[in-house]
């Protein structure tokens, strides 16, 4: 077994290994084959050396990515241990603001497809944004509407997600009509309350210069000097998307977030987002980005989680193709 030491200069050891080498167990993980040992500033590795190799290619991403920008989570980790982690490292992610948020927070892309995500809203009037839960599709959008609305580029933001778990029929819920779609808007609401203060949040809300609706109500309107986002469109029919696509007014902005995993309209009947993405592929102004992995910014549980149900219903359509040769 070969063996050899990488030191570490210009670093605390501790930001970098973490409070009883929590980080560094976890970058280990990665490497089961090879063993790892700290002491002081050096580490010493043994094992293959094409593991070896590939070991410290990946510590000095870790090492150029605490240096740059002065913090380093598992989360962090897990994006570099990719193959694209050398590209997050030198994309320019981070570097633009899209708002300011409460508490003076700056709210920017953390991932290379949140970048992306920016990117085509700028380019393009109508954007597809697709992928697993906590990948920040919803979150990044509604923040380039607050920008957008800040900037004055558009005079009002509406924000719209079909209430399929109520089969569009909410009157069974007690109170009013903002108190029977509050549950369904949540997502949208913990966004926005992020990045607008409170009071002001509510009054944007009275007035009609934000508006929270279901995707029902959109219908035999047209969205003009507005930031639209429909959120959870997987849940949304052929013909409903096709009747939210065909409001859109002259200066208006689109964006379209989904989860094709989690799917609640009844069995057999086709996604509308399913349906707009293979239709709306290609067509000139309409930007796709698909996220995954890679961008989930939540627990580091959620990108085990994703990963798990992936290989599960992976297994159940190989078990399904065998059936059906059968």
């Amino acid at each position: 077994m070969l063996e050899r030491k990488i030191e570490i200069d210009g670093i605390n050891p501790a930001e970098l290994f973490g409070v009883n080498n929590k980080k560094l167990k976890h970058i280990k993980g990665f490497f089961p084959k090879l063993k790892v040992v700290a002491r002081g500033n050096v580490l010493t590795i043994a094992g293959d050396e094409e593991v070896m190799d590939e070991f410290e290619r990946k510590f000095n991403l870790i090492i150029q990515h605490l240096n740059k920008y002065n913090n380093l989570d598992e989360n962090n980790i897990d994006n570099l241990m990719l193959e694209e982690g050398s590209k997050m490292l030198n994309s320019t992610m981070g570097g633009e603001i899209l708002v300011h948020g409460n508490q003076g927070a700056k709210i920017k892309a953390k991932t290379i497809n949140q970048k992306k995500l920016v990117d085509l809203v700028n380019k393009n009037d109508m954007v597809f944004a697709v992928g697993p839960a906590g990948t920040g599709k919803t979150y990044t959008a509604v923040a380039l509407a607050v920008r957008a609305l800040k900037s004055k580029e558009v005079k009002r933001i509406i924000l719209t997600r079909p209430a399929v778990e109520a089969g569009e029929n909410l009157g069974f819920l007690p109170g009013d009509l903002k108190e029977k779609l509050d549950p369904y808007m949540m997502p949208l609401y913990d966004a926005l309350r992020d990045m607008i203060p409170a009071e002001k949040l509510a009054d944007m809300i009275e007035f009609g210069i934000i508006e929270i609706a279901p995707l029902a109500f959109m219908r035999g309107r047209t969205l003009d000097k507005a930031f639209v986002i429909l959120d959870e469109a997987q849940n949304s029919t052929k013909m409903q998307m096709k009747m939210f696509l065909t409001r859109m007014g002259m200066t208006a902005k689109f964006v379209v977030t989904g989860d094709m995993s989690q799917v609640d309209l009844p069995h057999k009947q086709r996604s509308g987002l399913a349906y707009a993405l293979d239709s709306l592929s290609g067509v000139e102004g309409v930007g796709i980005i698909r996220m995954g992995q890679a961008d989930v910014i939540r627990h580091n549980l959620v990108k085990r989680i994703i990963d798990a149900f992936d290989k599960e219903d992976a297994k159940e359509k190989e078990g399904n193709r065998k059936k059906d040769k059968d």
